[in-house]
C-alpha cells in the first residue's frame, strides 16, 4: 500500500481555554492509504499531557519512519499492521490516523460505512455536548448564545479548574446556568483542582444537577482520585489519566467511566477494545476530541451507538473545516451511509 502525508492547519472560531492553557490553531496531519484503486483517510491532531506530549513534527516523522515497512503490507493486514506500529512505539495519535485510514479502506472496499459493518444501532447514538471553555462570567454567556444559534443544543460541557479558583469556577457556571437553564450540564476540570476543592465544588455542581465531573484531579493523582470517589456525590470520569485497555483495571476502582479519545487510543481498533474492557468493570463510556477535523471526529461517531456520552464537537467550533462527515441532526452527531467513514473534502478545502 502507498502512504501519503498532507499537513493542513485548522483554525477555532472560539479560541478553547482549559486548565492547562488556550488552543487557538492547530496543524494537523491527513493521512491517506492507497491499494488496489482505493483511498483511506485518517488524520493525527497534537495534544500533550503531562510528560506525553505529541507535536505535528514528531508525528509526521514517526509515520515517514514507519512507512516504509507499512507499505510492505496490505490494508487488510490490520493486525500485522498493528503489531509493526507497537513495535517502533510511534506516538499514539500518529497509530490512530493509520488505523482510521486502514478502517476507512476497508468500508470503501466493501462498500459500507463502518457503523453498518459493525452491526451497530445508529438510533442508539446520545446526543452530542458542546464546550464551554474557562473565561469570565460574561464571555460564558456569549459562548453558550452563540452554540444555542448554530445548533439544537441538547447537553453543555463545561469547562471548570480555572487558576483563579473554585469560586471563579463557580460564578462561570452560575453565568452558564442562566443563559442556557435547560440543557444538560457536565464539567471537566482537566486536573485543575486539588483534593481539598474537587471535594467541596462536587457537593455544588450535584446540588445544581450536574450529571458527572471529567478529571477533576491531574494525571499522577490516582491514589487521590480513590478518595475522592469514596466521597463524591457525582459519577467521575477519567481523561487524561487512561490513554488504552491498559489503563482500565487500576483505574476501575477511582472513576465510574473512561473518556475514550483516538489520539489517545492509537485509532478505531484500540477504542473498541477501551470499550469492551471498560464495559467488563462496569464503567461507563464516553468519547472526546482534541483539536480534531470532521475526519477524526467522523471516525469515532462510527462507533458512538457503544458510547453513554459523546463530546465530539471540536470539529463544530472550526473556522473552514477542509472536511466534511458526520451530520448534525436533533443535537447528534450521526454518522452517513457513505462507505468507510463517510468523509469527504468540504466546500471550503482549497
Amino acid at each position: 500500500m502507498q502512504i501519503e502525508l498532507e499537513l493542513f492547519t485548522v483554525n477555532k472560531r472560539f479560541p478553547l481555554t482549559i486548565s492547562r492553557g488556550t488552543t487557538a490553531t492547530t496543524t494537523n496531519v491527513w493521512v491517506k492509504i492507497s491499494e488496489d484503486g482505493i483511498e483511506g483517510w485518517g488524520e493525527a491532531s497534537p495534544f500533550s499531557i503531562g510528560n506525553y506530549p505529541q507535536s505535528t513534527e514528531v508525528i509526521q516523522q514517526s509515520i515517514l519512519q514507519i512507512a516504509p515497512s507499512l507499505q510492505e503490507k496490505h490494508p487488510l493486514q490490520r493486525q500485522q499492521v498493528e503489531q509493526l506500529l507497537v513495535k517502533a512505539q510511534i506516538p499514539s495519535a500518529a497509530k490512530a490516523a493509520i488505523d482510521t485510514a486502514l478502517h476507512d479502506w476497508m468500508g470503501k472496499r466493501a462498500g459500507l460505512p463502518l457503523w453498518q459493518i459493525w452491526g451497530l444501532d445508529r438510533s442508539a447514538i446520545k446526543p452530542v455536548s458542546v464546550t464551554i471553555g474557562i473565561s469570565s462570567p460574561e464571555a460564558a454567556r456569549n459562548r453558550v448564545r452563540d452554540w444555542l444559534q448554530f445548533m439544537d443544543v441538547k447537553m453543555l460541557k463545561v469547562k471548570l479548574g480555572s487558576p483563579d479558583g473554585i469560586e471563579a469556577d463557580k460564578q462561570m457556571l452560575d453565568a452558564v446556568r442562566q443563559e442556557a437553564p435547560i440543557p444538560d450540564l457536565y464539567v471537566d476540570a482537566n486536573g485543575g483542582w486539588n483534593l481539598e476543592d474537587a471535594r467541596k465544588i462536587c457537593f455544588t455542581l450535584a446540588d445544581i444537577g450536574v450529571k458527572y465531573v471529567e478529571q477533576p484531579l491531574a494525571r499522577g493523582q490516582e491514589q487521590s482520585l480513590i478518595e475522592l470517589k469514596k466521597s463524591s456525590p457525582l459519577p467521575i470520569f477519567v481523561d487524561e489519566s487512561c490513554f488504552t485497555s491498559a489503563d482500565i483495571p487500576r483505574l476501575a476502582k477511582c472513576a465510574d467511566g473512561v473518556n475514550i479519545k483516538l489520539m489517545k487510543s492509537g485509532g478505531l481498533t484500540e477504542a473498541m477494545r477501551m470499550i469492551h474492557t471498560a464495559r467488563a468493570y462496569g464503567l461507563q463510556v464516553m468519547f472526546g476530541c482534541y483539536s480534531d477535523s470532521a475526519i477524526a471526529n467522523t471516525a469515532l461517531a462510527q462507533l458512538s451507538p457503544l458510547a453513554d456520552y459523546l463530546d465530539l464537537d471540536s470539529h463544530l467550533n472550526l473556522i473552514n473545516d477542509p472536511f466534511t462527515g458526520a451530520f448534525i441532526q436533533e443535537g447528534k452527531i450521526l454518522p452517513n451511509n457513505l462507505p468507510g467513514l463517510g468523509v469527504k473534502r468540504s466546500a471550503f478545502a482549497a
